[in-house]
């Protein structure tokens, strides 16, 4: 069908109820290395501001490190820009070969695989192990990739309540709709074949962690598989920055571990899958983004191996980063804002009402402070927050120069010391 004028005005009304709304996303052009200073154009057309950013997934400041940048440029000068094809074919170096090597020994696992990003990872991960025979029981609030991941499978969908271990059934007082306690799923998914249990490690909307020695010991009574997307954990949650699965002590038990090197491992590109050694194979055999996408480019491959390198000679980053989290949490706390319960580098600020998040935002953007509002449809509706994310490149003065900022622009709003109902009130949802 040709692209007819009426076709055109149906999205044109549709963006413009979007924007009417409040909620309309526009992008912010950096114009320098990410870091915890950075200079913005924001909007488009308008001189370049200098800015503290308080919502990059950089967690462990390695984005822009001098030794992370000059092994890259060894790797583009030595193995070239691009591989031009898939890996089974003709594009599997022997970098590639070391990295997953790397990572399963970070990771304590049997074996890994290298996609071209973690979403991929997850979008082909369900199928290749999967069947109609099958079920995945996953959390009520997984990212986004593992829920597609899940669609383009034929296994049998459940959603337990979120980090809900319990054998019960109840009604939600916010939704009025039913919801189920992991066990209760587990207990009616008995006539599957396969059982696998789905969820994130660290939750990237709320910052909570996911509680896999429970979900472990519920995997084993039941006898199913445990998937864990630990994008915003792999590099610094646990003593020594593995994950969550060391951060509840669950090493060896977790049986698949999908993650990213686009946050804490160097901010770049890529994923991958690590875990059992059968599962790992058959994602080579049958992931079709694996099967039919290009290999991780060797710059980006080469950046993460000096990434680990980094990682395994200290845990210095990783115990800065908790510090500035705690630090940055209690000084929220104590001005008066709703946070999400947490101890991660992530942590939300509540604002229920979409409209204010993204006014509260720009706000922030006057006073130097970069942070965004997310809604609906990234979060639940009347959900809408502003996500704050700690890295270990800031300092102390980023973090109060920051707090200045929030508690500045909380006083415009007479938000600070109010409750979520009066919040609600007064902007609505």
């Amino acid at each position: 069908m040709a692209y007819s004028k009426k076709i055109k005005v149906l999205y044109q009304e549709q963006l413009q109820q979007i924007q009417n709304a409040g909620i309309f996303k526009q992008e912010r052009f950096i114009h320098s290395a990410q870091a915890a200073d950075i200079e913005v154009e924001f909007p488009t057309g308008a001189s370049i501001k200098k800015v503290i950013n308080m919502c990059s997934n950089n967690y462990l400041g390695l984005s822009s490190h001098p030794d992370v940048i000059k092994a890259a440029h060894k790797g583009l000068d030595a193995r070239g820009y691009g591989m031009s094809s898939v890996r089974f074919i003709c594009g599997t170096q022997d970098i590639h070969s070391e990295l997953e090597n790397k990572v399963t020994e970070f990771l304590g696992t049997e074996d890994t695989i290298l996609f071209a990003s973690c979403f991929d990872a997850n979008g082909g991960v369900f199928e290749a192990l999967l069947s109609q025979e099958d079920v995945i029981i996953t959390d009520a609030l997984n990212h986004a990739s593992i829920i597609d991941g899940i669609r383009l499978c034929k296994a049998q969908r459940l959603i337990y309540n979120h980090s809900d271990m319990r054998d019960a059934e109840e009604i939600d007082n916010e939704t009025k709709k039913s919801v189920k306690g992991l066990e209760r799923c587990l207990k009616e998914s008995q006539k599957y074949k396969l059982r696998m249990i789905a969820t994130d490690g660290v939750f990237s909307m709320d910052g909570d962690t996911a509680k896999l020695d429970e979900i472990c010991d519920l995997a084993e009574k039941y006898d199913a598989l445990v998937m864990i997307d630990d994008s915003h954990a792999s590099g610094f949650i646990g003593k020594t920055g593995r994950g969550t699965h060391e951060y509840r002590g669950v090493m060896g038990r977790v049986d698949i571990i999908a993650t990213t090197f686009g946050k804490a491992l160097g901010g770049a590109s890529g994923g991958c899958i690590s875990g059992r050694k059968e599962l790992v194979e058959m994602c080579r055999q049958k992931a079709r983004p694996y099967l039919f996408s290009n290999t991780v480019a060797p710059v980006v491959v080469s950046g993460i191996l000096k990434v680990f390198d980094i990682l395994s000679a200290s845990t210095e980053r990783r115990d800065k980063l908790e510090k500035n989290s705690e630090y940055w949490r209690k000084g929220l706390s104590k001005a008066g804002f709703i946070l999400k319960e947490g101890n991660t580098p992530i942590v939300p600020i509540m604002f229920f009402n979409a409209k204010l998040s993204q006014d509260f935002s720009k706000d922030l953007y006057e006073e130097g402070i970069y942070a965004i509002g997310f809604f609906y449809p990234v979060v639940a509706k009347g959900q809408a927050r502003i996500r704050t994310q700690i890295s270990a490149g800031h300092e102390i003065h980023h973090l109060d120069k920051a707090l200045e900022a929030f508690i500045k622009v909380g006083k415009k709003y007479d938000i600070l010391g109010k409750t979520k109902q009066e919040i609600i009130d007064r902007y609505g949802l």
